[in-house]
């Protein structure tokens, strides 16, 4: 990787002139001027040869910004006698008096001819055939300086090795303390600040000039004024710790007082400084905290021994970037140590325990905490846990997230006592007047998910999915809130049969590879449960519900955790498994209670407990929660949808099967954006009517709630069958579970102590009766009949 490796040199076309004016034997007395590196020393290589080739004595001389004053003014006086040929290479910089005259003298003669940097074209040709394909990386890191190209001619991938980098040593152990400061500043990235470069070099403007000039003569300094990417790499590596600590303490020193950021000089000092950068890293935390939590815990815990205001600053910071472990632990000492910083670290500590589930707790240490935020967050904490708030919220500070706070938390009340359309409005504006702060706010929930929970839980699936979304766009709530935000997405999308979407965002939460704490480990396994109960997936939900249960038992019950809850109440049903469940249900009945039994968040709860009741054959129970779902029918527009859907499903389980009727009901569900279950209940009781048109009817209901065209799965006119044929026997549904549960024949007759044969003659007729051309289609029919 040298020189040698270019067989061929790139010469300008004002070389080749200079060559053909000493071929034809024209006087030549040239100044050639540029920056070390551009390839003086290649255009004077080609000249002595052209003289020699023309038997003509010359003087060519090379670096002569190095030479004595003495052989500078010879030579000057050899080109004022113009009797022979003279050629001089120098760099811009150090300019001395005798080497400034002979420049002038030679200019007089023939403008100076100054060497430019390869374009991309040109390291392309130079690059020997290996290497021409990465001819774009090296023009990038070389900024086209012949001499550097020359060093990575024999790159074989786009990364500068470790024997390029340490060929550097020499271009910079001969340079001057200063230039060697201006070069450490200029890798810090201050190449261009001429007040801060005075600073570090203790000298005025014109002397600061000086040096940039002489850094610029090395050929390390692109056009731009910045280190070339290849050279700031080797500066950073080949320069010593301290020095390049010292340089970017002054620098940072020097910022601070002009009250410039300093996050990027600091960066490279965590870890590696000493309390000495305590002020620059304090000052860097703050610059890092909205984009990059975890580097501002970082940097605040490079600071030394902490005060207790670093520490909770450094807590809130680790809370931020998701590490509640350490935002706890910090937070308690500075709240066990008595300081005036106590208030604070308990807000931090309640927002982290809110993400752990423990919202009870969370709101006590919320109330201990004087901040206007705190109060705000408790009151969503006390309805939250079940309890009204007896106080109005005292006035807030004007900013962003008091503003928010105080109608996150009118929004919460709101929905337990008044209208949820009112409560909806008011947190969907909470969400706008928060979404400049983005993922600077540390919250123990966002306004754009408790509105998803609102619009969830009241049939609004459209306006859930805008909030989120939104929030997501924003990054509303930074790191900690994104997964909670991506989960009620995906529930959006699970209510609407969208199994897939859901699937796949689950699917990519693992992939990320983030830790979920409680609280979205609980809506993680409900949507996991969720999806496999719709999709009649046995064995999935089997094999997640041993979770689920575990999930339940790290996440106490409150108001904001009724959606996992009524889908594992569904679950548990399907398995035979109610009693794992009852308490924590019985939990939620007596917190809908002390609340006054608000509508908008019973009727969900009361919509899951119908289900798991028809899945467990318990009528009367199902009678009783069909009864408290009449009683909020006219409250709202979806409990009034909800509960027609109620009391169609009972008509239907009880054969009564009223075409129209559930027809309306079924829409009535898609309207709010309940596409599986509109589209099961029409499924249903097209499965349990003798009247062969209504069963069609429906079925087409059915396939067109779920976003299918009517008829896909009647590929030929439907035969003429008996009265009854859209009815399964107990035993065919016994085998239709089974089937779709994914067991196969033998499977499924070993369960019901059955052969294998009887089991196949109950599929084949289970497909005639419903007119299905395949086993896909008979699947998918079975699928909303058992699901």
């Amino acid at each position: 990787m040298n020189q040698a490796m270019i067989t061929r040199p790139v010469l300008s076309e004002q070389v080749e002139q200079v060559l053909d004016a000493i071929a034809s034997g024209v006087p030549v007395r040239l100044g050639v001027v540029a920056p070390g590196g551009y390839g003086k020393t290649t255009a004077l290589r080609e000249f002595a040869r052209a003289f020699e080739d023309a038997g003509v004595e010359a003087l060519v001389v090379d670096d002569a910004h190095l030479l004595p004053e003495g052989e500078l003014l010879e030579l000057r006086a050899a080109v004022e006698r113009g009797d022979r040929p003279v050629v001089v290479a120098h760099r811009p910089w150090p300019r001395p008096r005798a080497l400034a005259a002979l420049a002038e003298s030679l200019g007089r003669v023939r403008p100076a001819l100054m060497p430019e940097p390869f374009t991309r074209d040109e390291v392309r040709a130079v690059l020997p055939a290996p290497a021409r394909g990465l001819a774009e990386f090296v023009h990038r890191q070389t900024g086209g300086v012949p001499r550097f190209v020359a060093r990575l001619a024999g790159l074989t991938a786009p990364e500068v090795p470790a024997e390029v980098v340490a060929s550097f040593r020499a271009d910079l152990d001969w340079l001057e303390p200063d230039v060697r400061k201006f070069l450490l500043a200029a890798e810090a990235g201050a190449a261009l600040r001429l007040d801060l470069l005075g600073g570090l070099l203790g000298v005025d403007v014109d002397a600061v000039g000086d040096v940039i000039e002489a850094a610029r003569a090395t050929g390390l300094i692109g056009p731009d004024g910045a280190l070339l990417p290849i050279a700031r790499t080797a500066v950073a590596a080949l320069s010593r710790t301290d020095r390049r600590i010292a340089v970017r303490q002054k620098l940072a020193e020097l910022q601070l007082r002009s009250g410039g950021p300093v996050l990027e000089l600091v960066r490279p000092l965590v870890g590696v400084a000493g309390p000495e950068m305590a002020a620059a890293f304090q000052a860097a935390a703050g610059e890092a905290l909205p984009s990059d939590p975890a580097l501002a815990a970082r940097l605040l815990a490079a600071v030394g021994t902490p005060t207790a205001e670093i520490a909770v600053r450094r807590a809130a910071a680790s809370a931020m970037a998701g590490d509640l472990d350490a935002a706890l632990r910090l937070a308690d000492q500075v709240i066990a140590g008595g300081s005036a910083h106590r208030g604070e670290a308990a807000e931090v500590a309640a927002i982290a325990l809110a993400h752990r589930g423990q919202l009870a707790r969370s709101t006590e240490l919320h109330r201990w905490s004087p901040s206007a935020t705190s109060t705000a967050f408790a009151v969503i904490g006390q309805v939250g846990t079940g309890r009204l708030p007896t106080a109005t919220l005292p006035p807030a500070p004007p900013t962003m997230l008091d503003g928010a706070a105080s109608l996150m938390a009118q929004g919460v009340v709101e929905s337990v006592t008044g209208s949820p359309t009112s409560a909806l409005s008011t947190l969907v504006r909470a969400t706008g007047l928060l979404e400049p702060a983005g993922r600077s706010v540390l919250l123990p929930d966002t306004p754009a998910a408790l509105a998803a929970l609102v619009a969830l839980h009241g049939g609004e699936l459209t306006v859930a999915e805008s909030v989120l979304d939104r929030a997501v766009a924003t990054s509303l709530g930074g790191a900690l809130m994104a997964v909670r935000h991506r989960l009620l997405r995906a529930w959006v999308a699970m209510l609407r049969g969208n199994s897939g979407a859901a699937r796949e965002a689950l699917l990519a939460l693992r992939k990320a590879g983030l830790p979920l704490e409680a609280r979205d480990w609980l809506f993680a396994v409900a949507l996991e449960v969720g999806v496999a109960r719709r999709d009649s997936d046995l064995a999935t939900l089997k094999r997640t519900w041993e979770q689920a249960c575990e999930a339940v038992l790290r996440h106490p019950v409150d108001l904001f955790a009724f959606l996992p809850l009524g889908e594992f109440a569904a679950a548990a049903a399907r398995l035979r498994d109610q009693h794992r469940l009852a308490h924590h249900l019985g939990a939620a009945r007596n917190l809908l209670r002390e609340l006054g039994d608000p509508p908008l968040w019973a009727v969900p709860l009361h919509w899951s407990a119908l289900h798991a009741a028809i899945t467990a054959e318990e009528t009367l129970v199902a009678e009783e929660h069909a009864a408290s779902l009449a009683a909020c029918a006219s409250r709202s527009r979806y409990a009034a949808i909800v509960s027609a859907a109620a009391e169609s499903w009972l008509d239907v389980l009880a054969g009564k099967v009223d075409a129209d009727r559930v027809e309306r009901a079924a829409r009535g569900l898609h309207a709010v954006g309940q596409w599986w279950d509109a589209s099961r209940l029409a499924g249903q009781a097209a499965i349990r009517t003798s009247d062969r048109q209504a069963m069609v009817r429906l079925l087409d209901c059915a396939r067109l709630l779920q976003g299918r065209p009517a008829g896909t799965a009647r590929k030929q006119p439907e035969p003429v069958v008996e009265a009854d044929a859209g009815k399964l026997s107990d035993r065919e549904r016994e085998v239709a579970e089974l089937v779709v549960g994914g067991l196969t024949y033998k499977q499924v007759g070993d369960r019901l102590f059955i052969s294998a044969k009887t089991v196949e003659h109950h599929v084949a007729r289970m497909r005639q009766r419903l007119g299905c051309g395949s086993r896909a289609e008979l699947l998918e029919q079975l699928r909303q009949i058992v699901g």
